[in-house]
């Protein structure tokens, strides 16, 4: 696979495309007293070896000489956003999706799941993966590893205390929040609107039999659509309902926002700099 012939953002910084909504949840969390350092000093040891172990025996790790291909793309992207390659595991699951761990700077990495790889187009799976890497250019990993870890501790303690419901609430909408900001640093290696797009539009209802007739296009105007749906309040009121509880914004609302993103003055002069 050949390497990439796009721009290279040498000494990129989170906050020149860091989403604002993005800035504003993880402000939020941090006036919460004390959590960062609950996180790193009793919650990161544990689950560092837990994820560490599981990963090395049940997945595939990614290399030169295991899945070469995938490795480039790895390198690739992270050429462009100017940052340090992680681990990287492939793991068999039937349901596409892809997360990163980074807990105390250690050793972050990134785990795809087969079933995402056989949905997606090679510069596809590589925004992907630049998703991914926007967790780690905007040191996401901490609060985003407490949300994974109170969403496991709720499947088991349904109801648990309010605290924690309360708390799992507030990570839950800057998870949310995060997503956008990761969403443009796929663009950000991608250079195109229409691949991060594409991916979106697949997890809404791709597979690899329906591929050649899906539309990009089409799937922006139904996110026009969708957004439209705000100059009622009702329908305002539903898609809040919607959205509750949910580890990412729907994928029409996350498509319409990086379209426009990537016909901005912003995006523009990032690029152009």
């Amino acid at each position: 696979m050949s390497s990439i012939s796009r721009k290279i953002l040498s000494g990129l910084t989170a906050d020149r495309f860091r989403h604002p909504i993005d800035e504003q949840a993880t402000r939020s969390l941090q006036q919460l007293p004390g959590l960062g350092l609950l996180i790193q000093t009793l919650m990161a040891p544990a689950a560092e070896q837990i994820f560490y172990l599981d990963n090395i025996a049940s997945s595939l790790q990614v290399g030169p000489k295991q899945l070469p291909d995938l490795f480039r793309l790895l390198l690739d992207a992270c050429h462009i956003l100017d940052i340090e390659p992680p681990q990287l595991y492939v793991k068999q699951n039937p349901s596409p999706n892809a997360y990163t761990f980074a807990m105390q700077g250690k050793q972050p990495f990134i785990v795809v799941h087969t079933s995402l790889l056989d949905l997606l187009e090679p510069l596809e799976v590589q925004a992907v993966l630049a998703h991914e890497l926007g967790h780690l250019k905007c040191n996401h990993g901490v609060y985003l590893t407490m949300a994974n870890i109170l969403m496991l501790s709720a499947s088991l303690i349904p109801f648990g205390t309010l605290l924690q419901q309360s708390l799992q609430e507030q990570l839950m909408q800057w998870v949310q929040c995060a997503e956008f900001s990761c969403d443009r640093a796929a663009l950000l290696v991608a250079q195109e609107s229409k691949t991060v797009v594409s991916v979106l539009m697949k997890l809404c209802g791709g597979s690899p039999q329906l591929s050649s007739q899906l539309n990009v296009d089409a799937f922006l105007e139904q996110a026009r659509t969708y957004s439209e749906l705000d100059r009622d309040d009702w329908q305002v009121m539903l898609k809040r309902l919607q959205n509750a509880g949910r580890s990412h914004p729907v994928p029409v609302l996350r498509a319409r926002e990086i379209d426009r993103w990537f016909r901005s003055n912003t995006y523009e002069q990032l690029m152009s700099a």
